[in-house]
């Protein structure tokens, strides 16, 4: 059985551009740990997933990176959110938001079998 949930592929777009914002430049070590702590280490981030979803951000104009040294004095990509990727983050937040309202609604509605 496991103990960890994969994260929506849909969704870890949202987490990462939020996780930059929160904490400013990471790279994608620090991004996918955050992830996890911030579940409670109740998501797991597949670093085959977390990399294209990177790509997939950069080409789109959401987050811009540079070369630095990590913690451990290693060369890593460091990733971070610009003000084209903060507009999409506030747009993406009010729009789960609601979807997760609407959501809410449905799974305790009266009469619902639980």
């Amino acid at each position: 059985m496991k103990d960890k949930n994969d994260v929506w592929q849909g969704t870890l777009a949202l987490m990462v551009m939020k996780t930059l914002d929160m904490m400013g430049p990471q790279h994608g070590y620090g991004i996918a740990r955050r992830i996890e702590q911030i579940s409670e280490d109740l998501l797991s981030v597949n670093h085959g997933t977390l990399y294209p979803v990177l790509l997939k951000l950069e080409q789109e104009g959401s987050i811009a990176s540079d070369w630095g040294l990590s913690e451990n004095n290693r060369k890593a990509r460091f990733y971070h959110l610009t003000e084209e990727g903060r507009r999409e983050l506030r747009t993406e937040q009010l729009h789960w938001e609601a979807t997760t309202s609407i959501m809410a609604r449905f799974l305790s509605a009266p009469g619902a079998k639980q």
